[in-house]
């Protein structure tokens, strides 16, 4: 097993910045897989001077082991391992065991990590008054971050930073907790009863046995469907320093908790520009659909330069060629479809896109492939997922990696609590104006 090395590499290689009458010889670094970084840490107290970069597009704010993403070349791993080995071989507990704390477990640690888990998917019972407070109409992401911030009322020792021996047990209890929350957020929203966890079943298992279960009735989890979304929460479970992962960090630099860190990911991920964009794919179907299903009309306008039309679910900003995800995606997306033999307008009209973007000319010279959030949003329509909770389950997904980011910062001896520069551009220095002299 490689080690885990959050260290990089130094280089004989300077960049030359001059400023003034004064130059700056500033250090290069190397990181594993030969990314290369300009180290500006000092460039203010030398130079008194800031960058500007909006977005923080070209701007490295940390040093981490947890994943890799190279764009151009179609490629994702977690702690070095590829995404496809990964989705092929792992599951979605063993993989948050490798997120987390940085290697493959072996088999006595797995099946402890899984006790564990499995021991602590109860929340307590006092909560669930919360949801009371709630009205129907309530978002499942409001109700999931209030949530997890609130749980840190229930385990106060959990406040103190400096109990670096209660860390283990905060991971597991939210990654625990973390299903039993979105499900119980979900039975309110439709008005049916909670069903508690069942510790016999698998973490998606019995997750989708929470969502779907109802008391008149025996539920029986598809084998094939809790594959499908075991692989779903496995390719979401990181993404390098994406909008919620940062935030995750932000927050956790201030030494806030680690509920209070977590619930503001889960604010993040909120925004359709992030975690909403799976659920911003099934809102263009449902407009096609209402459109007498004219697919090709669409198509015609997302080809058509002065139309404002762009399909949803099409080419990402961070993988140039296709995304490594979607790839996996596919294959899962049609032994579901298959599986389940279901008959949605919707998927059918997801279908019939996906067809135009894998053979039109147009789509594969701009590399409009379909991506993650194309297949996981069918996936989660097929089995019976409501939109309102596509992103409650890319949180629940991507809630290893918030962890695993988390933990790394928090243990760096690099981290300093984050403070963004600005620069200002509002009005100068002028005098207060009395309220009798202004027009």
């Amino acid at each position: 097993m490689p080690a885990t090395n959050t260290m990089p590499t130094a280089t004989t290689e300077t960049a030359t910045l001059t400023v003034g009458n004064k130059t700056l010889q500033l250090p290069v670094i190397k990181g594993t897989e030969d990314e290369k970084a300009i180290d500006i840490s000092k460039l203010r107290g030398e130079t008194s001077y800031i960058t500007l970069d909006h977005g923080y597009m070209n701007t490295g704010s940390c040093l981490s082991s947890v994943a890799f993403i190279d764009g151009e070349r179609g490629i994702l791993r977690y702690r070095g391992i590829p995404i496809e080995q990964l989705a092929e071989k792992s599951t979605f507990t063993e993989t948050a065991y490798l997120l987390i704390y940085g290697k493959l477990p072996a088999r006595d640690e797995l099946d402890q990590f899984n006790h564990v888990l499995t021991r602590h998917s109860m929340i307590h019972e006092d909560m669930k008054r919360f949801l009371d407070g709630f009205p129907s109409t309530a978002h499942p992401m409001s109700i999931l971050s209030a949530m997890v911030c609130s749980m840190s009322s229930y385990y106060p020792e959990s406040l103190e930073p400096h109990r670096k021996d209660l860390i283990g047990l905060t991971i597991s209890r939210l990654l625990a907790k973390m299903p039993t929350i979105a499900a119980f957020s979900h039975k309110k929203s439709v008005g049916q009863p909670f069903t508690y966890p069942d510790n016999k079943l698998s973490y998606a298992a019995n997750f989708l046995h929470m969502m779907f279960a109802v008391p008149p009735e025996d539920y029986h989890v598809d084998e094939d469907v809790a594959r499908a979304l075991d692989l779903l929460l496995i390719l979401h479970a990181d993404h390098e320093q994406n909008c919620s992962t940062s935030t995750v960090r932000l927050v956790g630099s201030s030494q806030a908790n680690l509920f209070a860190s977590i619930a503001a990911g889960i604010c993040a991920l909120w925004g359709p520009l992030h975690g909403g964009a799976n659920q911003e794919v099934m809102n263009m179907l449902e407009m096609i659909h209402e459109d007498s299903d004219n697919v090709d009309k669409y198509v015609g306008m997302a080809k058509d330069k002065k139309s404002n039309f762009r399909l949803m679910g099409f080419g990402h900003r961070v993988y140039k060629n296709f995304d490594p995800r979607a790839k996996i995606l596919k294959q899962a997306c049609d032994t579901v479809l298959q599986k389940l033999g279901v008959h949605d307008p919707l998927l059918e009209i997801a279908q019939k896109l996906e067809e135009h973007a894998l053979r039109d000319s147009y789509f594969i010279e701009h590399k409009l492939y379909p991506n993650v959030d194309f297949y996981s949003g069918i996936i989660y329509k097929a089995i019976g997922i409501p939109t309102n909770m596509f992103t409650v389950m890319f949180a629940m997904g991507r809630l290893p990696g918030w962890l695993a980011q988390w933990k790394e910062m928090s243990e760096s001896p690099n981290t300093k609590i984050g403070r963004p520069r600005q620069i200002y551009v509002g009005p100068a220095l002028h005098d207060y104006v009395p309220m009798e002299k202004r027009g």
